[in-house]
This record gives C-alpha cells, sequence and structure tokens, in this order.
C-alpha cells in the first residue's frame, strides 16, 4: 500500500508530452474542478519539442484517418480556442508510388481515405512531376495526394499546450516523476502522494516503464529517429515543394527555411533512447533524397538531430482503460505525435471520463488487443516509419 494522500485531485495526468499535456487541458476544459500534470523533466523535453511536425489525413487505417483529421481541425481552430496556435501549415502531401504493387494499396487507400471524406486524389507519372518539380522527372507510377495536409512548428506546438495549461487552470509539476499507484488511486510522486480521482498515463518510448511502475505490461518501445533540415536553395521554395513520403524507403521531406527537412528511422536498428546521430544512416538516406531531388546532393547540411520516438507492434496508438484499473487510461500515439497527439489525447480524456469518445471508436485500440508477447491483434498501418519488429532491445 502506497498509504494516505497528500492532497487529492480530480485527474493526474503522467507526462506532459503532446499526448499528456493535451490530455490534460481537455480533461480541464470538460469540467473537472483539479487537473494535475507531472512531468519528470521539462514540459516537451522529449520527442514534442525534436519532431518533423507532420499533420497528414492519408492514414493507412480509418482510425489514423479520423485521428489526422480530428487532430488537423484542432490545430487550425487553436487560435480562436486558447489564444495561439501550434503554427499549422497547409503544404500539400504526396506519396509516391514506385511499384505496381504499391499502386494497387494507394488504390485501395484512395477508397477508404475517400469514404471517410479526405479530400485525396490519385496522380499520374506527369502529374506528380508537374506537382513536385523538384523531384527528378519519370521516377514514380504516380502517387495519392492531399492538398489539406500540411505541418505544424514542434516548439511552437510545446508553447501552445504550455499557454493553454497555464490559461486552462492545469496544475503543471515539472521535475516531478511517478512513482507507482495502488488501486483506490493515490498516486506515488517524487513530491508526495495525489489521491486521484482518474489517472491517465502517458509516456511516449518511456510508457512501458511508466506503465511497469503501475503494474501493468504496455508494449510500446522507443526508437532513434533522425531529422535534418539542408542549406537554402531556390528550388526549395515551398511554392515548389509538396510534402513528401517515400514509404518504402521509411524518407519523407518538407520546406522548411528555405531548404529541404528530411527525416528517417532505420528499421535495422535496435530498440533504444540513442540519440547521437547515425552517420552512415544519414548518408545512406541522403543519397536516396538526392536520387529523388538532385537539387540537395550539393547542399549541406545546417541542421542535424536525433529523437527517441515511441512506437507500438502494430503502429496504431494506444486508447483505453488500464485492465483491472477502472480510473486508469492509457495513451499512446504510437511515433505520430505531432499528426494524432491531439487527437489521442482528446479521445482519452473522453475515455478517462465516460468510457468511449466522439473522435473515434476507440474499442479497437485498447491494451486488450496485444496478446501475452505483444502482438496485436490488428494489422499493423501501413502508412508508418518502418519502426523495429521488436519492443524491447533485450
Amino acid at each position: 500500500m502506497l498509504g494516505v494522500a497528500d492532497e487529492t485531485a480530480d485527474a493526474v495526468v503522467v507526462g506532459g508530452g503532446t499526448v499528456g499535456a493535451w490530455c490534460a487541458y481537455f480533461l480541464r476544459r470538460a469540467g473537472l474542478a483539479r487537473v494535475v500534470l507531472i512531468e519528470k523533466g521539462f514540459l516537451g523535453q522529449g520527442a514534442s519539442s525534436r519532431a518533423a511536425g507532420v499533420v497528414r489525413m492519408q492514414g493507412g487505417t480509418p482510425e489514423a484517418v479520423r485521428l489526422g483529421q480530428w487532430s488537423r481541425g484542432f490545430y487550425l481552430g487553436q487560435r480562436d480556442e486558447i489564444g495561439t496556435d501550434s503554427g499549422f501549415t497547409e503544404q500539400g502531401y504526396l506519396l509516391p508510388c514506385f511499384t505496381a504493387a504499391e499502386v494497387t494499396a494507394a488504390h485501395a487507400r484512395l477508397e477508404m481515405q475517400r469514404a471517410l471524406g479526405v479530400p485525396v486524389r490519385w496522380l499520374d507519372p506527369g502529374e506528380v512531376d508537374t506537382a513536385n518539380p523538384t523531384l527528378a522527372p519519370g521516377q514514380t507510377l504516380g502517387g495519392t495526394f492531399c492538398a489539406q495536409d500540411g505541418f505544424i512548428s514542434p516548439p511552437r506546438n510545446v508553447a501552445a499546450y504550455t499557454v493553454a495549461l497555464i490559461r486552462g487552470g492545469v496544475e503543471v509539476r515539472e521535475h516531478v516523476t511517478f512513482g507507482g499507484m495502488s488501486a483506490d488511486g493515490t498516486v506515488e510522486t517524487s513530491q508526495g502522494r495525489i489521491g486521484a480521482g482518474l489517472v491517465v498515463l502517458t509516456g511516449g518510448p518511456k510508457l512501458a516503464a511508466v506503465g511497469a511502475l503501475a503494474g501493468l505490461r504496455i508494449p510500446a518501445g522507443g526508437a532513434r529517429h533522425q531529422v535534418a533540415v539542408t542549406e537554402r536553395h531556390p528550388d526549395l521554395d515551398p511554392a515548389r515543394v509538396p510534402m513528401v513520403f517515400d514509404l518504402a524507403a521509411g524518407l519523407y521531406w518538407r520546406p522548411e527555411e528555405g531548404g529541404l527537412l528530411f527525416g528517417m528511422s532505420n528499421p535495422d536498428e535496435p530498440p533504444g533512447e540513442n540519440r547521437e546521430v547515425d552517420e552512415g544512416y544519414l548518408a545512406k538516406m541522403r543519397a536516396r533524397l538526392a536520387a529523388l531531388v538532385p537539387v540537395t546532393a550539393s547542399l549541406g547540411l545546417r541542421r542535424v538531430w536525433a529523437a527517441t520516438i515511441d512506437y507500438t507492434p502494430d503502429h496504431l496508438p494506444i486508447i483505453g482503460r488500464a485492465p483491472g484499473l477502472d480510473r486508469v487510461t492509457v495513451a499512446s500515439a504510437g511515433g505520430a505525435g505531432m499528426m494524432w497527439g491531439p487527437g489521442v489525447a482528446r479521445a482519452a480524456a473522453d475515455v478517462a471520463l465516460t468510457g468511449s469518445s466522439e473522435v473515434l471508436d476507440v474499442s479497437p485500440l485498447g491494451l486488450d488487443r496485444f496478446d501475452e508477447a505483444g502482438h496485436s491483434r490488428l494489422a499493423t498501418d501501413p502508412i508508418a516509419l518502418p519502426f523495429p519488429e521488436r519492443i524491447a532491445s533485450s
């Protein structure tokens, strides 16, 4: 037993990244009088401030589409709601196809996405070249394109949710660690015990460790993700460069500060928290980028960094109440914190309060979809970065 609580709260949210912070904001906005957010470091210190910021509705599953749609709508309405925003920029997103099998899969996804209201269209090879004049001509067999997809500024997103938390009256406690909880809802922290009516566990790449402290087995891991920004070049003006995801290579890019931002993950790298730059893999991805966008071959790099991002075995989010713990809700964006984060956060807040959400049907997305080995009964989202097959390195 953890003992008598030192204080009480209507809800305690663990983790001050995009999912945890927005979830705390939504809980407070729903009418809970006292919401406490605990974060072991600073708000947004992890992947939330190191991401690439891509926001697309072209998901590979209906759940992914719904979360992308809701999050995009939230970003667009932030200024009216909280007085600031995350800097959403509508850029357009192209998913090119390089093989016949990719074309077939893309057409099937396109029909699913259109049925859900996504304004996505098919571009034939010539239209791809016209839409993206920086792309080496004649490389693709066509692709899907959504003009309403875009990106946000991750640091601005952290600033936006910090403002929302403060103005909304959420009690933010930085440099406070989560130490576990008891069956009666008492949360142990490094600053004492909090008797919580509701608890939401987030943590991104650390979610498995957070869950273990609460007696839960959560199949969520962390992997290194690298991002780089090239030097400026006139051909990389945003008017000439839609966002692009080379799905087979696990490489994406978008305009940034007059250059090109590109990101990648190595599927052959073991899970872990390595934040050093892998020069060898970076060179491999630069070569692939140069083959597709020739102007980048002669450009130096202005910035390079690495972050640990979270993922799940099926590349889908986790949203649901913890088995056997009705007061506890678990939330993970599965590596898509900018793209799905607000939607996951709102759905998690809804589930914590009522058990369901209007954002999407969360019933397939709980922890009960995983077996003891962490395998999911759901099909893997086909539009995702190439995460490792394992969750842990051991």
